[in-house]
């Protein structure tokens, strides 16, 4: 199931976020840089993007005909972002600290209960609507949950350089 996925993932970033303190967690290489915090708060708010992108493409069949762009198939296909730092949206600067440490810790545990939910919701209903990506056109509901998981992953190449500057200033 793709929640499975997508719980293996989130399982990895709650276990990697209890090893930080909250020094650490708002910590940035440079000033426009994310911190770890960010790049945390980043998922979040993603995520809840996704999944009233999910509820959107539950509640109709509006753009079913539709389809993702060669480079979102792509994606799909590979079930994974591309290896490359990827260029996201203006709104992005403007991703905040977080307020503490367990804000994270619960906006994630929150995440799983309510991916798993949402995939209920998927695995039942009949509608066959898409909404559309920013960059990558339309997704499909089932689309949207693998799309979760794949972000989440992609970020974890982020994390690794971000480890690898808090290292460096230990």
């Amino acid at each position: 199931m793709v929640t499975d996925d997508f719980n293996r993932t989130l399982d990895n970033w709650i276990q990697e976020l209890e090893r930080y303190d909250f020094i650490q967690l708002c910590a940035k290489a440079s000033p426009s840089s994310w911190s770890l915090g960010q790049v945390f708060m980043h998922l979040i708010e993603n995520t809840h993007y996704y999944i009233e992108q999910i509820r959107i493409c539950l509640s109709s069949d509006e753009h079913e005909n539709e389809e993702a762009s060669p480079d979102g198939k792509k994606m799909f296909f590979n079930n994974e972002f591309p290896d490359e730092a990827i260029e996201g949206p203006v709104e992005n600067s403007r991703t905040p600290q977080p307020v503490n440490k367990e804000e994270l810790m619960y906006s994630f545990l929150k995440l799983k209960v309510e991916m798993k939910a949402i995939e209920g919701l998927v695995s039942q209903s009949t509608r066959r609507g898409k909404t559309k990506h920013p960059g990558l056109n339309y997704f499909n509901a089932k689309e949207w949950l693998r799309f979760a998981d794949m972000h989440f992953r992609h970020h974890l190449r982020q994390k690794k350089r971000i480890d690898a500057f808090l290292k460096l200033h230990s």
